[in-house]
């Protein structure tokens, strides 16, 4: 397996980015007003820095299932960041 989500496919990747966003946002409470184009942004940027911090902490490694829930866990993370720099709750 290669790729972000393990593969190569763009579709593929927007599909599970999107699912990836969609449960991160339903995940983090409060008002998390976005886009489609967005959802999938978040997803993606989550899988990226879950993949990253995971593997270099040596907690999982490429293709895992753990790194689907990590993903999940990186849109959360950046949710909250976001929150943080926008000025909280809206």
């Amino acid at each position: 397996m290669s790729g972000l989500f393990g593969s190569d496919s763009w579709l593929y990747i927007i599909l599970i980015g999107f699912f990836v966003g969609l449960l991160g946002r339903f995940f983090m409470p409060g008002n998390n007003r976005m886009g489609c184009l967005l959802t999938i942004v978040l997803g993606v940027a989550g899988a990226v820095f879950a993949g990253w911090f995971g593997r270099e902490m040596g907690w999982y490694s490429a293709g895992e299932p753990a790194g689907f829930i990590g993903s999940i866990i990186g849109a959360i993370v950046i949710l909250g960041l976001l929150r943080l720099v926008s000025g909280g709750k809206r």
